[in-house]
């Protein structure tokens, strides 16, 4: 592939449950340094997925191919409207993976449907409480925010996330445009097999790794990981 050329524009996609605000945060840092303006999108609980289209596609038709970022299942939808839409995107920044295709299984999945039925049966204090205590602390208040901001929809957002078809592996053979990884290595939750696999399958891809701990401390680690691996991906040698 040519050298990769950046877009004016990147539209973020926030991960399950998660807000605007933490998606800025993982991907201003190091697309503002090389000239790329960040739109966060806020998701609309009542309609995760058709929000995130959405804004994609009004991005695009507003300032012509953009980068489409994501976390968790923000990197899932960012990806299948890329590939979906090559004319429309320039390439995909990818944090966090967590399943390929099918969610049946995946440990996000499971973790959001088991989150909105505890939301449902015991409201979201004793929830958000229980979560808080057993999260790491940045984790914890991260989630705090949105979860708040996102009531009463939430548990119908996490079950449309725990629902979502994301691109099978033969599909992601079809993709164009280049996708950089960012993978943790220690995230039960978004399991770094499927980062890899990811990488494997799609043609033009590159991966790179953090830990928990590294998100922590700076969360814009996200933005410039999975920037260095688009790099990697679109100009391989």
């Amino acid at each position: 592939m040519a050298q990769l050329t950046l877009p004016p524009v990147a539209v973020a996609l926030p991960g399950t449950g998660s807000d605007a605000h933490f998606a800025a945060r993982a991907f201003t840092g190091a697309l503002s340094q090389v000239g790329v303006h960040v739109i966060a999108v806020e998701p609309d609980p009542r309609r995760v997925v058709g929000s995130y289209v959405d804004a994609l596609n009004a991005a695009a038709e507003s300032h012509g191919p953009v980068l489409a970022a994501g976390i968790s299942i923000g990197a899932s939808v960012a990806l299948q409207w890329a590939t979906r839409h090559p004319e429309r995107a320039t390439g995909v920044l990818a944090a966090l993976p967590a399943w390929t295709g099918d969610p049946t299984d995946a440990p996000a999945a499971l973790s959001a449907s088991l989150t909105a039925n505890r939301l449902r049966a015991d409201g979201l204090d004793a929830v958000t409480g229980a979560m808080i205590e057993t999260s790491p602390a940045w984790l914890g208040g991260e989630l705090e925010r949105s979860w708040r901001s996102q009531w009463p929809h939430l548990p119908r957002a996490l079950d449309e996330a725990a629902a979502y078809h994301g691109l099978t592996e033969e599909e992601m053979a079809h993709t164009a445009v280049p996708v950089g990884i960012c993978a943790a290595v220690d995230d039960a939750v978004h399991p770094l097999e499927v980062g890899a696999l990811w990488s494997r399958v799609l043609p033009h891809a590159a991966i790179d790794t953090v830990t928990l701990d590294d998100i922590g401390a700076d969360p814009e680690v996200l933005g410039r990981v999975s920037l260095a691996a688009l790099r990697r991906a679109a100009d391989p040698i």
